[in-house]
């Protein structure tokens, strides 16, 4: 279940777009089985008409379409809405050209229905219920507090003057302007920032991140580290996650968790 913007519970909505009719009707049946609200639609124009009524959670895209293909799909609407990719191109160069492009995670077919659901989660809970459209943050005029938050207030990290807001999933540089991140970047950039000044595995960095979803030959956490470091490095901060040859990564910027209640 998700919570809308009046906390009010409802059932997380998925987007199913594939132009294979029996692939479409079968993914959509089962997750809507499992306990999803879906909508499927045959390509991107059906999707790009329905998608603002439906406004779903997650969105299961097929890559290889008729008319616009789910790589430029993805582009385009990542990361206003987390993308898991369904597609019978499982190469790893394909799997890391979708995550290349915003994809949250890339499934091949065929695939276990029960995998494809397990997935979904996956990319939500590293979402951490973002709304399909954040406001950008607004500055923080909060206390320092040691260990972090307490009770019900909302966990913020600065760092370098950046801002991270993690209940909000919200990035602003120093500026105080938003930098859009994928869920997977996300999450990545808040396993660094929560534990400043300490080496990093990528076996850490890929259980914290994307738990089950993992493996042993998941190039996710390259790709996402690849494009971390380049937005950061784009809005002015360079060498802020460190590699240390043979161990692993660092995070060097000092870090204050802020207090603030949350509304």
């Amino acid at each position: 279940m998700q919570r809308d913007s009046a906390g009010t519970s409802r059932m997380i909505r998925v987007a199913v777009v594939e132009d294979d009719h029996e692939i479409r009707e079968l993914v959509a049946d089962y997750l809507g089985r499992d306990g999803f609200e879906v909508a499927a639609y045959p390509n991107g124009g059906a999707f790009d008409k329905g998608m603002s009524a439906f406004r779903p959670d997650v969105v299961v895209l097929d890559l290889m379409m008729p008319g616009e293909d789910g790589l430029s799909i993805c582009r385009r609407i990542s990361p206003s809405v987390p993308v898991l990719v369904l597609s019978a191109k499982g190469e790893e160069l394909d799997r890391i050209i979708g995550l290349e492009v915003g994809a949250d995670d890339y499934l091949p077919k065929p695939c276990n229905p029960r995998e494809l659901v397990a997935r979904i989660r996956a990319v939500l809970r590293r979402r951490d219920r973002m709304p399909p459209a954040p406001a950008p943050a607004a500055p923080v005029a909060s206390t320092a507090v040691e260990g972090g938050t307490l009770g019900s207030d909302r966990e913020i990290l600065v760092f370098d003057g950046w801002t991270l807001d993690v209940d909000g999933h919200c990035l602003s540089d120093a500026s105080q302007r938003e930098v859009p991140l994928s869920s997977g970047e996300f999450a990545l950039l808040t396993a660094f920032v929560r534990r400043p000044h300490r080496v990093l595995s990528r076996d850490q960095l890929l259980d914290w991140t994307r738990g089950d979803a993992s493996d042993a030959f998941d190039r996710a956490i390259d790709v996402q580290l690849s494009r971390l470091r380049k937005k950061l490095a784009d809005r002015g901060a360079r060498g802020l996650i460190k590699t240390i040859r043979g161990d692993g990564y660092l995070f060097s910027a000092e870090v204050r968790r802020l207090r603030k209640s949350a509304p």
